[in-house]
């Protein structure tokens, strides 16, 4: 049985949900149909607020803070384009300059080229062979003997100084340097035939020339050294009066007593090196090898890396040649 709705007593006479009956003597379920439908209206537009208010407080949950979506943004656009842009900068003559501000201020020191140096100006001419531009120096240029020893990876960058220490992109760099028991391919005897040891790279664009060999022994009266000169270009190494630099490289002293340590391979070395310093060293004497001094890394098992940054200054005349000394 339905409950009949009850009605309220105002001064102005009976009335429903706040509305005065149409029909004050009759009860609220036949007051009629215009009575009944502002009712249902009234009830619906409340219905109709109270979800729209429900509505709305759930749409401002679902939706993101104005911080998150400024984060959201932050990060979608900083992203993709920070690290591309760092990429970018990150180029070898950006930073072969940046290697080069590391280094000591000054042009590499020139040097003599030795007794031995294998160009030409001193007898034999190894530049003018087939094969010479090569990056493991070991074996001789026409499948002779392979020198033997530790193994060394030696990585120069060349720096043009007088464009402002950018990559010398272009120039070729002639290296040469002993064997394990301080002896000369093409020089010294018994190996007057090998060419080992001796190799030509040209400069890339980040500077940089890289050669696989062994590293030197050091013998009685110089301190352990690799020789190089570098070249405008490819083209000007047949001739040694071209070179625009010619110097030497020092072996720091530490890497050679562990390399030295090893008497099978290098049975001299290390008593040889005993009896000279940077100091008393008749090419590095003058600073100690403050320039050319290398830094190293590695171990006797897998080998040595060997590096050194060679700032030439082209607006200077180079004053070394392969005057005779060295051993």
């Amino acid at each position: 049985m339905s409950r009949i709705p009850e009605t309220e007593m105002t001064p102005d006479g009976p009335a429903y949900e706040g509305r005065l009956l149409d029909r004050a003597d009759e009860p609220v379920v036949d007051q009629g149909a215009p009575f009944d439908i502002r009712t249902l209206v009234s009830r619906r537009g409340i219905l109709g607020l109270v979800v729209l208010g429900a509505g709305t407080a759930t749409l401002a949950a679902c939706a993101p803070s104005a911080s998150g979506t400024a984060t959201a943004t932050a990060t979608a656009s900083s992203t993709p384009s920070a690290t591309p842009t760092a990429t970018a900068s990150a180029s070898p003559t950006a930073t072969a300059s940046s290697a080069a501000a590391a280094l000591p201020s000054g042009e590499i020191p020139d040097e003599t080229a030795g007794p031995y140096p294998g160009d030409g100006s001193n007898g034999a001419d190894v530049l003018e062979q087939s094969g010479i531009v090569r990056s493991d120096l070991r074996s001789s240029l026409d499948g002779g003997a392979t020198a033997a020893g530790t193994p060394m990876t030696l990585n120069l960058t060349v720096f043009d100084t007088a464009n402002g220490d950018v990559p010398m992109t272009g120039a070729a760099v002639y290296v040469w340097h002993c064997d394990t028991e301080g002896n000369y391919s093409m020089y010294s005897s018994g190996i007057e035939n090998e060419t080992y040891l001796r190799g030509v790279q040209v400069v890339g664009s980040d500077g940089v020339v890289s050669f696989t060999s062994i590293f030197p022994g050091c013998y009685d009266g110089r301190w352990p050294h690799i020789h190089f000169e570098v070249y405008p270009s490819v083209d000007a190494i047949t001739d040694a009066s071209n070179a625009i630099a010619t110097s030497q490289v020092a072996l720091p002293e530490e890497t050679c007593g562990v390399v030295y340590a090893d008497t099978s391979l290098y049975p001299s070395s290390a008593s040889n090196l005993t009896r000279v310093s940077l100091d008393s060293d008749n090419v590095f004497g003058d600073d100690g090898g403050a320039l050319q001094l290398a830094t190293t890394s590695g171990d006797n098992a897998t080998g040595w890396t060997v590096s050194l940054g060679v700032r030439v200054d082209t607006t200077t005349t180079p004053t070394a040649g392969a005057a005779p000394g060295g051993r």
